[in-house]
This record gives C-alpha cells, structure tokens and sequence, in this order.
C-alpha cells in the first residue's frame, strides 16, 4: 500500500496538468524544505528517564512563514507528518493565506502520561526547535492529541529562551493568554460554511438532510452543532472505539455536552451500536469525515452510500478512492478547503497576537466565512470551466500560487 506522502503526491500530479504555467518548478513540491528529527528526553514520574521521537517537517515557505500543527499520537510517522506538511503548504495557499507549509509530530500516547510529563515533553519539543521556529519562521498550532494548554506550555517555553513575551509564536492557545476566541469551533465552522456554499452552488440546499459523521474530536463534535442547528438530521456519529446510530436522529446537544475528553465511549447517553466501517456504509445524505487519513480507501470505497463527502480529516480519502467517487458521481468538498477554517481562525490569532489586540468570536467567524465563502468561489468556477473536481481544482490553484511565489521571489538556484 502506498504511503500517505506517496498518496499526497498522487493528488498533486493529477492536478499538475490544469496548471497555467511555472510547471517547471513543480519538482520543489516533491519535498519538503527541511525536515527535523528530534530525540526529546523526559524524566517521567517515577524518575526514570524515557526518550520520545518526533518530527518537524517545514515544507515550503514561498508565500510566508511556515504554518501548520503538531500532533502527539502513538502510530506518528515521519511519513504522516510530511504528507501532512504538504497538505498544509497547499491548504494556505487554496484559501489564500500569507503562510507556508510545515507539520510536527511526537510518537506518543498523550493518554499514558500525566500532566507533569505531558508538560516537559511539550516544553522539551520548543527546546530543540527553538532555533527554527517563532513568529516570523514556523508558526506551530494544536492536532490530533494536542491542546490549548499543550500550546500555552509550548508558547510560555519559547518566550522564556527569547527572554520576552512571545504570544505570536504559537497559535490555538487559551484566550487567557493570547488565544482566539473562535480557535476551538474554527474548524468545524470553517467545513459547514463550506458545505453551506456548495449546496448553495450545486442547487442541492434543502435536499441533503441526513448525516453520518466519523469521529467526535474537537472538530467533529462542533461540526455536528453547526449542523444540528441549521436543521440537518445527524443519524449517526463515532470516534475510534465506535458509535451511534438511530434512523431517526440522535440527540446531538445533549450527547456533545456529555462526551468526556473527546471519547463516545464514555457518553452515558447510550451504547455504541455500530462500528466505524458500518458507519461509513450507511445510506445517508452526506458522510462527515473527522478522524484520521485514509478512512475511506480501495478496500470500502464501493460500500459509500452517501450522495456528498465533507472530508475534514486530512487525507481522509485515498487517491484511487477518489477516483473511484468521482465516476460515480459522489461530490467531495476536499480537506484542503473543508478543513482550512482551523488555519484561518489561527491566522487572525497569529494577526491580533502581533498587535496586541484581540477579536471577538463573532468577529472571527464573519472573518472565516468571508474566507471561505471566496475561496469556494473561485474553486467551484475553476473547476467548472477546466471541467476538474473540486479537489484538483483546489489543488490546481494553490500549486499555481506556490510556483508563482517561488518564480517572483527568485529562489530558485540557476
């Protein structure tokens, strides 16, 4: 089976030929600018020492400094997190954001440590990157595993070795210390104005209204709000363990106030009555995708059911998969604009963090569905007139704008 970078770059070349021009410049897209690889120690609570592995990969920076989240999770890859820093890259330039690319990762079970030990591992990451990130180089944010107050730790670590407050070098972090208060729903808010816009779009508002989403982490389960609100009727939801299910619509509201630390498993709403696979193949509306990459792949794609795909996860769908949904005429609103309300929410904590000022969480939403709602523009006329998906089209124009950065700026070696 292919990698997840490998898949990654099958996506990009089958954008490669709606390209206008620059297409001899592709080839720095192929790998990242720099990737790190760090050895963290850590005394853990009961003196002994352990060493934990992890990753930062700075993929492109041809538009701005480089942007993009770390995640703590026990089956990280270098791999994974250079897929990831890629997606990145592109996902800031599809919506048009002044940032590059970059990802990182620590091959860890957060779950297993204490509070104390999840504190020096997130400080010791700062420690050895220092030199390499910061406000005006790699602008890191929360993932899978990480949190507000992992950021708030990292961030309180990289303003002690600068010797002064340095709230813009991290995002994601708690209001309290300099953090958005839309960043947490910033996500999820960002998929549903996607979704709203493309249903718009495809004259299809109105006519998609069940809904099964895959995974109830902090992006699933705002997404499912969003959607409980606007009057859709969620059916099903799950996370790793497993789910719900109930034809006639779950009670949303009361199931995300008593889901405890991101696990379904511990809701006291129910029991789980239907595996993620089983998820996957329900006879929905729209599938949410919201967990990890490569859900739906060459082994389940033929089981899909659903008329649209919202994929929030990134790499949620494998390119033969893709391929596959495409002729059938499944309609996929792709990760590199689905997902990208996280990174817009970031980008105006990383702006109000420069001027020492602050936006309401209203005043963040209107900015990301103004984001959004252009983006999605551009994208659907685009791939109107090349006659592409709406994933290659989004690919399509952030390779477009990448190559013409990269040209304007003279960084390439004769």
């Amino acid at each position: 089976m292919a990698s997840f970078f490998d898949t990654t770059i099958k996506f990009l070349e089958k954008a490669a030929p709606s390209l206008d021009a620059n297409r001899e410049l592709l080839p720095i897209l192929y790998a990242p600018k720099r990737t790190v690889k760090v050895a963290i120690p850590v005394k853990m609570s009961n003196g002994k020492m352990r060493i934990f592995e992890g990753w930062r990969v700075q993929y492109n920076d041809a538009l701005g400094p480089f942007k993009g989240g770390i995640r703590f999770h026990q089956e990280t890859t270098e791999d994974e997190v250079k897929a990831l820093g890629l997606l990145m890259a592109l996902k800031n330039a599809a919506i048009g954001l002044p940032y590059g690319g970059a990802k990182g990762g620590i091959r860890v079970d957060p779950k297993t440590l204490d509070a104390i030990e999840l504190e020096r591992l997130s400080r010791g990451y700062v420690d050895i990157l220092y030199p390499l990130i910061g406000p005006s180089r790699d602008v890191p944010a929360p993932d899978v595993g990480t949190n507000p107050q992992i950021m708030a730790w990292m961030t309180d670590e990289f303003s002690l070795l600068s010797g002064f407050a340095e709230s813009a070098a991290f995002t994601g972090k708690p209001q309290i210390v300099g953090g958005s208060a839309a960043r947490n729903a910033a996500t999820g808010y960002g998929g549903f104005v996607v979704l709203r816009e493309v249903l718009k779009m495809t004259k299809n508002a109105g006519k998609i209204k069940t809904v099964a989403v895959q995974g109830v982490g902090n992006v699933g389960s705002h997404i499912i709000n969003f959607l409980d609100e606007a009057g859709f009727k969620v059916v099903a939801i799950s996370d790793s363990k497993g789910g719900m299910y109930d034809k006639k619509g779950l009670k949303v509201r009361e199931i995300c106030s008593k889901i405890s630390g991101g696990m379904l498993g511990q809701c006291e709403i129910g029991a789980p009555n239907i595996t993620n696979e089983s998820l996957l193949a329900l006879d929905v509306d729209l599938l949410v995708l919201a967990a990890m990459e490569g859900q739906i792949n060459e082994s389940n794609v033929k089981k899909v059911r659903a008329k649209m795909i919202l994929e929030m996860a990134n790499g949620g769908i494998t390119p033969l998969a893709d391929t596959y949904l495409e002729k059938n005429k499944v309609m996929v609103m792709p990760d590199i604009l689905a997902s990208s309300g996280g990174v817009v929410g970031s980008y105006f904590e990383w702006s109000a963090n420069w001027q020492r000022s602050a936006f309401s969480k209203e005043d963040v939403f209107t900015k990301i569905d103004d984001f959004m709602s252009r983006t999605l523009s551009e994208d659907y006329e685009f791939a109107k007139k090349r006659n592409i998906n709406l994933r290659s089209a989004a690919y399509s124009l952030a390779i477009m704008r990448i190559l013409e950065a990269t040209k304007v700026n003279g960084s390439t070696h004769a």
